[in-house]
């Protein structure tokens, strides 16, 4: 079968369009017959790899993805041969006290499918049947293919761990990636006014195409946090969700009212910030870490999808042999939604 893989870390030339063997499903696994895979950039920091990060090669890339079950392992009830599926990529033992309680995020041997385990941007996947769920009726392949990741991962974000109520005020940075869209589109599910920030006038005025309330081009201000304050009257934001990391922190502890909230999942813009703790005591603020969500988490998350026929952003879609110029795209930070490859 076609795959997308990688034979060493690296830059753009490390990927290539092989013939690998088709993987069959062993006990409680499906076979997926992919149509289609989205990128996120956890696959940058796969392909570039990190200290430690020893993977079987070739390793297949991609953890979305949306498809048709072509075989069923043995003990497999859930889903039968034909059924339209969508993929949930993360990964748990099922044994943990974690997992018992309900928080497969929080399990000791997390992981991803594309990182624990091969991954999507091939012809065929074997994933484990627990984490395939029909594909909402009203999504092609392409936009059920967009999903996963980055709307499980908001929707954790804001709902889970940011306890987001309706009406409450956002900040969103960096509008243009799979998760901060999502966010937009989750917060507006429930009435939620958004505030985006981006360099990019046209990703801004996009943005407020899919209504977000006020933009904020980071690059014509001297002071964000001001200006996001200068938006609210003064009282600051409920919420700042937070995907790029370390530029971002003090804007948030600026940004966000006494009481608030600013969860982070991203370190696009560096891992380690410096901090007042002055503001973060005095203020009260919550400082919120947030990965992908639990089993409970994705459903309640494609419930809202599907009740509000919500459609996830797809900026490109290409086939999987042009699976370099997708993420060449994605390095270069000009996506608008998810870049899907289409897998014939």
């Amino acid at each position: 079968m076609k795959a997308m893989t990688l034979r060493a870390h690296g830059g753009l030339e490390c990927v290539r369009i092989e013939d690998i063997p088709e993987p069959r499903a062993a006990a409680g696994e499906v076979l997926l017959a992919v149509r289609a895979a989205a990128l996120n950039h956890l696959d940058i920091w796969v392909r570039k790899g990190r200290p430690g990060m020893a993977l079987p090669m070739p390793h297949v890339l991609g953890s979305d993805a949306a498809g048709v079950v072509a075989e069923v392992g043995p003990g497999v009830t859930s889903v039968k041969v034909g059924d339209d599926v969508i993929l949930n990529p993360g990964l748990s033992c099922g044994a943990c006290e974690f997992c018992h309680r309900g928080e497969q995020s929080e399990c000791v041997s997390f992981g991803i499918v594309g990182l624990s385990r091969p991954g999507t941007f091939a012809e065929r996947v074997t994933v484990p049947a627990a984490n395939v769920h029909p594909r909402p009726p009203h999504l092609s392949f392409e936009e059920a293919a967009a999903l996963p990741l980055a709307h499980l991962t908001a929707w954790r974000m804001l709902m889970s761990r940011a306890k987001l109520r309706a009406g409450e005020t956002v900040l969103i940075h960096g509008i243009g990636g799979g998760v901060a869209l999502a966010a937009l589109q989750i917060a507006r599910l429930f009435a939620a006014q958004v505030i985006v920030t981006s360099s990019s006038d046209d990703k801004l005025a996009r943005a407020r195409s899919l209504g977000a309330g006020h933009a904020v081009n980071y690059r014509a201000v001297q002071d964000v946090a001001k200006a996001v304050r200068d938006l609210t009257g003064g009282r600051g934001v409920d919420v700042a969700f937070n995907t790029v990391g370390a530029a971002a922190l003090p804007i948030d502890l600026a940004a966000v009212r006494k009481g608030g909230r600013t969860v982070i999942c991203g370190i696009t813009t560096g891992a380690s910030a410096q901090t007042d703790l002055r503001a973060l005591y005095w203020n009260q603020i919550s400082v919120l870490g947030s990965t992908m969500g639990s089993h409970e988490d994705f459903r309640q998350m494609l419930r809202a999808v599907a009740n509000a026929r919500l459609r996830p952003v797809v900026d490109f879609v290409l086939p999987l042999d042009r699976g370099a110029d997708a993420m060449a795209r994605m390095d270069a930070g000009d996506q608008f939604g998810k870049i899907v490859l289409r897998i014939p």
